[in-house]
């Protein structure tokens, strides 16, 4: 087992599913993240596509301590320090270059990268650089179910999050696979139940999703 499998198993081991998270309003990310912990959800992935995320980053690291943390849509080396600096224990990225990857190996012990993957040749390219925990993304539109059930064999070190158009229809059937650790979605925090305060909306979802 690869140093990165290790370290995202250390955090995400007990992670069955994972809201994936865009966030405007740094303001609403405690008592978003406080529903997800009171229906059972324990890790969230903020996505850096905000100018609220790292802000929120800081206050969820900084009020919750039983929270797992990390940042999403990680596009290069300074989001990952970016990412570390904000309390971050873990990052993901919708693929994997080669400066990424490296910068990664880099911080490895600070924060571990989940790259993103979408096929055989993407994730050969992530173990040659020791990534064993994969994201599997765009997962529907990559081909889904499917395409995971064929990675198994031939890639038999590597175990995937699939994320991307996942439902909670759909949830189980992934989470069913082998070679599958955990599911990332937004389902679990609908924008407008966001934007309105609907914390109660949260734990719900997010207690129909920790029941998978």
């Amino acid at each position: 087992m690869s140093n990165q499998a290790a370290a995202i198993d250390h955090l995400l081991g007990s992670t069955r599913v994972m809201p994936v998270v865009v966030i405007d309003d740094a303001d609403k990310a405690v008592p978003l993240a406080e529903a997800l912990l009171e229906g059972g959800i324990s890790a969230i992935e903020i996505t850096l596509r905000t100018d609220a995320a790292l802000d929120a980053v800081r206050r969820i690291k900084g009020s919750l301590p039983d929270m797992v943390v990390g940042t999403g849509t990680v596009l290069s080396p300074t989001h990952l320090k970016q990412s570390l600096d904000a309390g971050a224990v873990f990052a993901v990225s919708p693929g994997l270059t080669p400066r990424l990857a490296e910068a990664a190996i880099t911080l490895i012990d600070d924060i571990p990268l989940l790259p993103g993957t979408a096929g055989a040749s993407d994730v050969m390219a992530a173990m040659e650089f020791g990534f064993e925990r994969l994201k599997f993304f765009p997962a529907e539109a990559a081909g889904g179910l499917p395409m995971i059930k064929s990675l198994a064999s031939p890639l038999q070190a590597t175990k995937f999050c699939p994320t991307g158009g996942i439902s909670e229809k759909t949830a189980p059937d992934y989470l069913a696979q082998d070679n599958v650790f955990c599911v990332g979605g937004s389902w679990l925090t609908p924008k407008a139940a966001i934007a309105d305060g609907d914390w109660a909306e949260i734990t719900r979802i997010a207690k129909a999703a920790a029941a998978i």
